[in-house]
């Protein structure tokens, strides 16, 4: 019996010490890279990337919980979302000082302008000029009069001369950058002693003779009255000046463009890494299929004299099926978007997973009316089976995959701008490379957008170049397969081109397009509550929210509230401080019952959001107790004549919290009625012990009760919770008969020896 005790234990232990990370046949795992970057300012301190998931991969075959950061970054979020792994994190800080930071008027390259000016007035007569100037040695404005040009009347313009005129140097609205338009800079980090201002010479206009800059804040400027120029524009007379006869107002102008230097002390944030992740591959039939433009390359491209071609390559792939004989045959639909009459059918019977063939079409030069011209296409690509398969779902006997794709033209203007073409070989050889492009349809302003080219692809080689237009995007994105941009407030509901060139390894080239609409920067608020959702626990309520990058939020404006709606009331909502500028608070509830919390954020752009959810906080329960004791036990000469009762406590907490303590008493039938009424109750044990032994030295019944304690099994907040809300429970639901004991004597032995 021992030996099928031993062996019966070795077989459970195997099975208790499978290790964990062994992956199922049907799973792969695959690792999803994060662009490295190190950005600079507060904004920058946390920030969210959406992660293309690899060919092949579903978001509904991920296995969530083995989503996994690996990187020197501290993993604030990871989590699928619209189809993309969204991963957040919390830069990796350092400091440094950063020289040569450039201040420019509100985004990258746009100098600050001032256009200050002179009056310059004709007076009645039509001869003299009222010169009406600066003067930097008063500190105020100065007049006197010249004769005009010329020697008739009236003599239509004052003499050529330099005039002086003075304007505030403004700073409202600086945007500081550490040269290039993807490193923004705070204001508060710059080192205003080591703030200059520069005047670029190549802005300067016609009539500009010189400048000073009089203690940092006020521009003196020097310019010319030249009548050939024709640098001023019509001016009211004010009501001292009199305005009969020849007398004539004008406002002699000039402008100065400018931007700022200085220095910075940055605090940067480096990103890297990766994610990684296990996925399930089909277990039952599934069906990809795949939509590529072959022709017109590059795509849109310029019509010429005849229709131009158009050639789509479309392929299926079945998945998590191995039974080729049962394939019937494979077929493949194509036509022009809502024009029935396009349409075009291939079959293939061939008896393999995966399958392509090519459609020809014709944009005609005749549908070409405007300037550009776009056309979409409409295919299936469809599987059938000789016999019917069961899946979960039901029996199938084909499966189907819609997909869609557009060719475009212009005539004499591209809507898109292609890089230039690298020098192309005489004789090229092979075939050449499929551009394609993943993005966003839409994108906030301000917000950076993740531009891919990483789907591209030569049929007989491999890419060797990726050269990008992004006109009207700020950023560039350089000789690789993916990168940022971003566009700025005045472009919201504006469509811009994104195209892309790609060369293979035999110098022969791909291209292709996409468009990209700016839509308001407009925040979401999110907030979330984690942690266990039970009284007298420890949550903890997270402002989640969100706002394109270049236009944060402003904490101050953040308003969060937390309600009961039934079951408790807000007085048993605790928590310290404030939920002002909430970032998270650690929460205890009192009282289960249904709670609400709300959230608005605002970003610098006034633009707002809210959001609400609702939770349940569910009720610590209290243990379950119970013990077992004999129900009789005789007294010992072996123990002092005292009989010894063991006790076995098998109480347990039905919501995972922890038994901290067990109360262990005894009460003495001592007249022997069966009744233990108005019996005092004896404490033998007030430690934690479920299992021992009680000593009992007199003849009867005994009635034994436990209380068990417990302590919170979860974090709590130690500031609002006392021993009285820990749960309690003593045995006296046990049935009474379990609870006694009753000691004996055991009765004497006779030995008859003679």
């Amino acid at each position: 019996m021992k030996k099928i005790w031993i062996v019966l234990l070795t077989v459970i232990l195997v099975f208790v010490y499978i290790p964990q990370n062994i992956k199922a046949a049907n799973s792969q795992s695959k690792t999803v890279s994060i662009p490295s970057e190190i950005l600079s300012g507060s904004a920058n301190a946390q920030k969210s990337y959406y992660l293309d998931l690899p060919s092949g991969v579903s978001n509904l075959a991920i296995d969530v919980s083995s989503l996994k950061y690996n990187g020197t970054n501290q993993k604030i979020a990871l989590t699928i979302e619209n189809g993309k792994i969204k991963v957040t994190l919390k830069g990796v800080e350092a400091k440094q000082r950063i020289d040569n930071v450039l201040g420019y008027n509100a985004w990258f390259n746009n100098l600050f302008v001032t256009t200050p000016g002179n009056s310059i007035w004709r007076y009645s007569d039509g001869v003299r000029w009222q010169i009406n100037e600066w003067d930097p040695y008063i500190n105020g404005q100065k007049h006197y009069d010249k004769n005009g040009q010329g020697n008739g009347t009236p003599r239509n313009d004052p003499p050529d001369m330099t005039v002086v005129t003075q304007s505030a140097v403004s700073r409202s609205g600086i945007k500081w950058y550490d040269q290039n338009v993807n490193s923004v800079i705070d204001s508060s980090q710059i080192i205003e002693s080591t703030v200059k201002l520069v005047v670029p010479k190549d802005w300067l206009p016609s009539t500009y003779v010189n400048h000073n800059v009089v203690n940092g804040n006020q521009f003196i400027i020097y310019y010319k009255t030249d009548a050939a120029l024709k640098n001023y524009g019509p001016e009211q007379l004010s009501s001292n000046f009199d305005p009969s006869g020849h007398a004539l107002g004008r406002r002699y102008k000039t402008n100065l463009s400018y931007y700022f230097t200085g220095s910075a002390n940055v605090t940067s944030y480096k990103y890297s890494g990766n994610v990684s992740f296990d996925y399930t591959l089909p277990t039952e039939p599934t069906l990809t299929g795949t939509v590529t433009l072959n022709k017109p390359n590059p795509n849109p491209t310029k019509l010429g004299d005849k229709d131009e071609p158009v050639q789509i390559s479309l392929m299926g792939q079945l998945q998590g099926y191995n039974d080729a004989s049962n394939i019937d045959e494979w077929v493949f639909y194509a036509k022009e978007k809502d024009r029935n009459n396009t349409l075009k059918t291939k079959k293939e019977s061939a008896k393999t997973f995966n399958v392509n063939t090519l459609f020809d079409f014709e944009i005609k030069k005749s549908s070409v009316t405007g300037e550009h011209f776009s056309q979409e296409y409409a295919l299936t690509v469809l599987v059938r089976f000789k016999k019917p398969i069961v899946t979960k779902n039901g029996t199938i006997t084909s499966l189907e995959q819609p997909l869609q794709i557009s060719a475009g033209v212009y005539k004499n203007n591209p809507q898109v701008t292609f890089p230039p073409n690298p020098t192309i070989p005489t004789e090229p050889e092979g075939k050449p490379p499929i551009a394609r492009i993943s993005t966003a349809r839409y994108i906030k302003a301000g917000s950076d957008m993740l531009v891919s080219g990483n789907a591209s692809y030569d049929p007989d080689g491999y890419i060797t170049d990726y050269a990008w237009s992004t006109s009207g995007a700020q950023g560039e994105i350089g000789n690789v397969p993916r990168g940022y941009v971003w566009y700025t407030i005045e472009q919201v509901g504006e469509t811009f081109p994104i195209a892309l060139t790609v060369v293979d390894n035999d110098g022969q080239i791909g291209s292709t397009s996409t468009e990209v609409t700016v839509i308001e920067p407009k925040p979401a608020a999110i907030i979330n509550i984690e942690g266990i959702l039970k009284q007298n626990r420890k949550t903890t309520l997270f402002n989640r929210s969100q706002s394109p990058t270049r236009f944060p939020l402003i904490p101050s404006k953040t308003r969060v509230t937390i309600t009961a709606v039934s079951g408790g009331t807000n007085a048993d909502i605790k928590y310290s401080g404030t939920l002002s500028e909430l970032e998270s608070k650690d929460i205890l509830f009192k009282k289960p019952g249904k709670y609400k919390a709300t959230i608005y954020v605002e970003n610098t752009l006034g633009y707002s959001d809210s959001d609400e959810i609702t939770f349940d906080i569910v009720p610590d329960e209290a243990p379950y107790n119970y013990f077992t004791l004999p129900g009789v036990v005789y007294r010992s000469p072996d123990y002092g004549n005292k009989a010894v009762v063991s006790l076995d406590d098998i109480s347990y907490s039905p919501d995972k919290d922890v038994v901290g303590r067990r109360l262990w008493e005894y009460r003495y039938d001592s007249n022997n009625d069966g009744s233990f009424s108005g019996e005092a109750w004896v404490i033998f044990s007030n430690e934690n012990k479920d299992r021992l032994n009680l000593e009992l030295s007199e003849v009867g019944k005994y009635e034994v009760r436990l209380t068990v304690f417990e302590e919170f099994g979860q974090p709590t907040i130690d500031e609002f919770v006392t021993e009285a809300d820990r749960k309690s429970t003593n045995s006296d639901g046990q049935k009474l008969s379990s609870r006694i004991v009753e000691v004996k004597n055991r009765a004497p032995e006779v030995d008859w020896s003679w």
